[in-house]
């Protein structure tokens, strides 16, 4: 019997004009499993999660969510089914408090599991705090809470660490890792903070001017030749 991933991605494709950004991208990620997403600014790391969520005109390929086919799927029934997603720049009301932000997403996702996250992440005690009153890094835990409401099957991450220190970037980077494993939590990462991408990432998918340069573990990844090259002179050096 064939194995049932819980992400399956097949032949993803988005052309701007006569563009391509992102050219017959395919990957399957299991159950549990926390994948890395890599490659230089304008790999298509950005697009990619485009198309996985059904956001943009005409997004093109095939996506399945534990072995749905969702890709005739609209951005909030993807979200609804399970595919959830968090962005690069902090996606909050800065008016609103973290309680009533992480409710009003509760009721979106059909699913008000609202308390559990925001002990799961140490917001409790600043919920009823408005956004802009808390720190960039309780911002970003908050943008996590978001995407976490409804214990999504799917949670892609969006450069979750960006403008973290290293000590808040690993700190969530365990959080994530205890996260997946105590949820079976499935977990797609675009993230430009290396340490954080080895510290945690069971596999690595490397995306080089729109298409899937290579995959494999970490380790496997990091002195691939192919990256080096492509690469050269970064931390993968």
């Amino acid at each position: 019997m064939s194995e049932t991933y819980m992400l399956e991605a097949t032949g993803l494709t988005r052309r701007y004009g006569g563009f391509t950004a992102l050219n017959n991208v395919s990957f399957r990620l299991k159950k549990g499993e926390i994948r890395g997403l890599i490659g230089s600014n304008g790999a298509g790391k950005s697009t990619c999660m485009d198309v996985l969520t059904g956001r943009g005109r005409n997004p093109q390929g095939v996506v399945k969510l534990d072995g749905q086919d969702i890709s005739g799927f609209s951005e909030r029934e993807r979200r609804i089914a399970g595919l959830s997603r968090s962005f690069q720049k902090t996606n909050i009301f800065p008016e609103l408090t973290i309680r009533q932000q992480v409710e009003l997403a509760a009721r979106r996702a059909e699913m008000n599991n609202s308390e559990e996250i925001l002990e799961e992440l140490s917001l409790s005690a600043i919920a009823d705090r408005p956004a802009s009153d808390v720190s960039y890094g309780d911002q970003r835990r908050v943008d996590l809470a978001l995407a976490l409401v409804g214990r999504p099957k799917v949670l892609l991450l969006d450069e979750p660490a960006a403008g973290l220190t290293i000590e808040e970037s690993l700190s969530l980077a365990r959080h994530l890792r205890s996260l997946a494993e105590r949820w079976q939590l499935t977990v797609l990462l675009v993230e430009h903070d290396m340490e954080v991408i080895f510290a945690i990432c069971d596999r690595l998918t490397v995306l080089h001017l729109g298409e899937v340069l290579t995959e494999g573990l970490p380790d496997e990844v990091r002195s691939n030749p192919e990256v080096i090259r492509a690469y050269l002179g970064s931390t993968f050096a």
